[in-house]
């Protein structure tokens, strides 16, 4: 039997780890950090139910701190196994988990400074050396062909076209073949690659962030138009709170589409206040395989922002009264720079604050979407009087009709399928679809479920 246990990414879109257990052996598929509600960010501070030293690899399916976050600490707390990952997976986790462990470092020691933590010191869940200590034991591998992985398994990448290296994985263990699909990106995405097809598989992981609901079929370049247009045509600015890998780049290119084909004004400023990004910009575009881009589009993308790097630089952009554009992390609004720049724009209704995707509950662009008329930053209460839209047509996630299409390209049903990675109603609705019209054997997992597997 290999036993399969989940550890998170089950009933929320976030804290993805699944554990394989076979002959004494572990795999931990993903191993991210909780976020949003207070009782799932609390998650991350409780020990696993398997001891970290116990368990013999990791397999990222990519980099998204959600996915790959809480590598520092489970490091930290006795892991001393390989981390497998694709290259340019291992690329972008050189700047996410470093960045995560100064970010929390940083908010303590603020939240200590200004006395608005309940705890007496505020501590951080792992430290900046901690995530360095981290990057040492990865190992990556190529995409599209089969590795051997301690304890007798085999494990093969497929591009999943989410973000940079994104991917699905198969492993091979015990005469069975289990697949996680990771994050599935779009269909005919201007940046990303398509999903690619996996044909077999005994056991099915599948995400479901958006199981529940179709993407808006408008062009996401005239939506950004019509609301950068009219925000500094009434003398505002545009914040957008951007994830820094993926999203960050799409939105720099179809703002340089817009400028290139006239509908912005070419001199309209563009500030990406966010080194992390900054950083991935350039990655992208030493990994032409992974995205659709040509050499002069992504030449193109990394000069029509001007680059922000200090902090002394990202206080003066926010005190600049003139209508600009101004791209910064996170994309749900739960630290980082953005914060400063919410703080001061958003109780502006000249303003128009724009996410470009997925917010998972309990955040504050969850919030903020959702109408809220103030939001806590920094442990006081900003009122949002500025224009709040999500163009959820940029995220980097498939739909439920483009995740029925990956499903679709199965040779045969898998044995069972897990529907995970979802809130609860987008799980639930995604399972129904797939017994109604592919007529699979579907469970949608809960929290710690551990299901054993012949």
């Amino acid at each position: 039997m290999v036993n399969l246990s989940f550890l998170g990414g089950a009933g929320t879109v976030t804290g993805s780890k699944y554990l394989l257990e076979h002959g004494g052996r572990r795999v931990l598929v993903d191993c991210g950090l909780f976020q949003g509600f207070k009782a799932l960010r609390l998650k991350n501070w409780a020990p696993l139910p398997v001891a970290p030293h116990a368990i013999d690899t990791v397999v990222l399916t990519h980099a998204h701190l959600d996915h790959s976050g809480y590598l520092p600490l489970l490091v930290k707390n006795g892991f001393r196994g390989r981390i497998f990952c694709t290259e340019s997976t291992e690329r972008l986790c050189e700047i996410l988990l470093p960045d995560s462990g100064h970010l929390q470092e940083r908010d303590a020691e603020f939240a200590n400074r200004h006395g608005f933590s309940k705890h007496k010191p505020a501590l951080p869940l792992y430290t900046q050396d901690d995530a360095e200590r981290a990057l040492r034991q990865f190992a990556p591998l190529a995409f599209d062909e089969a590795h051997g992985v301690p304890g007798g398994a085999t494990l093969r990448y497929r591009r999943m076209g989410h973000i940079l290296g994104a991917a699905s994985v198969e492993i091979g263990w015990a005469d069975r073949t289990f697949v996680f699909s990771g994050d599935m990106g779009r269909y005919g995405d201007a940046l990303m690659v398509d999903p690619v097809s996996v044909e077999q598989a005994d056991y099915l992981v599948v995400e479901s962030t958006y199981g529940d609901r179709r993407h808006s079929r408008e062009r996401a370049e005239d939506a950004l138009a019509e609301i950068v247009g009219k925000t500094v045509h009434r003398g505002g600015t545009v914040v957008v709170p951007a994830f820094a890998v993926g999203r960050a780049q799409s939105v720099l290119y179809y703002l340089e589409k817009l400028k290139s084909e006239g509908r912005l004004h070419r001199a309209l400023p563009i500030f990406l206040d966010s080194p992390m990004a900054i950083d991935a910009s350039d990655i992208f575009c030493r990994y032409p395989q992974d995205h659709r881009l040509t050499r002069d589009q992504c030449r193109a993308l990394a000069s029509g922002a001007h680059y922000i790097q200090s902090s002394e630089e990202s206080k003066a952009l926010t005190a600049n009264p003139m209508p600009k554009v101004i791209i910064s992390a996170s994309g749900m609004a739960t630290g980082g720079r953005v914060l400063h720049h919410l703080k001061h724009y958003a109780p502006d209704a000249r303003n128009a604050i724009l996410f470009t995707g997925f917010q998972a509950g309990g955040t504050r662009g969850a919030s903020m979407v959702a109408g809220a008329s103030s939001v806590k930053i920094h442990g006081e209460y900003v009122l949002v009087r500025a224009e709040v839209r999500n163009l959820e047509m940029l995220s980097a996630h498939a739909d439920c009709d483009e995740i029925l299409r990956w499903l679709k390209a199965f040779n045969q049903p898998p044995r069972r399928t897990f529907v995970t990675h979802g809130e609860p109603a987008a799980s639930d609705a995604l399972r129904h679809r797939i017994e109604e019209e592919l007529h699979w054997n579907v469970a949608v997992p809960e929290h710690g479920e551990s299901f054993e597997l012949g």
